[in-house]
């Protein structure tokens, strides 16, 4: 599927997303006219561990808190899933790696799930309503947070699961380095962490020659402390303006076109 063009469907408006992470669970009914939220997303704590039961006990508690039930739910996780199989777990419970996620939560549910990686529902969010919309040759959305997500995209297509947060820099992988949680872990100052993250986009820069980096997570909402710091990198850098309500509504876009190809 190409991305970009905005939402079609005949259930474009009555799906829902939930947004799985190494810190929170959020999620919301979503209006994929628009490409935003129906409803003000509703948030809990990931648990801790974050096995697969205790995390479907939350994601169930966040759709039950909207009174949601026999409709699409579309669902990110962060790590490499298959046909609803969540098979990495870096930043979760290792007791993920080959849980078939969409048969589990379709069970506990009692509707159709769809599961995809979280990054990617992000990318195509903010590829089709966002600030990747419409652009030409390679596009990069990162996802700074708990870890480092990506989506990569070539005119408009998206390449899933690339996982580019786990390539190496300075000896230990990019999320180890460049992540929000490193940042706040370590208490490192905007400067001293735009620097990593500039060293990061110039490896990626390196690699892949993209037009055009997204910088989503919820620290996109604060892009005015960090990008002007971010010096070098000849493709553009901008915040995501889906801010961190891309991965909803990248998730309920999943769950309407998993339901319009069903028929």
């Amino acid at each position: 599927m190409t991305y970009g063009q905005g939402a079609t469907g005949a259930s474009a408006a009555k799906v829902f997303g939930i947004d799985i992470g190494g810190s929170g669970i959020k999620g919301a009914p979503v209006d994929l006219d628009r490409g935003e939220l129906a409803e003000e997303r509703h948030k809990v704590l990931t648990p801790h561990p974050s096995t697969p039961e205790a995390v479907l006990d939350g994601v169930v508690e966040v759709v039950r808190h909207f009174d949601w039930s026999g409709r699409p739910v579309g669902v990110t996780f962060p790590g490499v899933v298959k046909d609803g199989v969540t098979l990495t777990a870096a930043n979760v419970d290792k007791s993920w790696i080959g849980t078939d996620l969409a048969s589990r939560l379709a069970e506990r549910l009692g509707c159709p799930v769809t599961v995809l990686n979280d990054a990617d529902a992000a990318g195509v969010a903010e590829a089709t309503f966002g600030a990747a919309r419409g652009v030409k040759g390679t596009v990069i959305v990162l996802t700074l947070g708990t870890g480092i997500g990506s989506a990569v995209f070539t005119d408009g297509h998206l390449l899933t699961n690339t996982e580019l947060g786990h390539l190496e820099l300075d000896g230990h992988e990019a999320e180890k380095r460049a992540s929000t949680k490193v940042k706040d872990d370590h208490d490192l100052s905007w400067s001293h962490w735009a620097r990593r993250v500039q060293k990061y986009l110039h490896h990626l820069e390196m690699l892949f020659s993209p037009e055009l980096f997204v910088l989503g997570g919820g620290v996109s909402r604060k892009a005015d402390k960090f990008l002007p710091l971010i010096e070098g990198v000849r493709a553009g850098i901008v915040p995501a303006q889906l801010q961190n309500n891309a991965g909803i509504v990248g998730a309920g876009m999943a769950a309407a076109a998993a339901a319009d190809d069903a028929g």
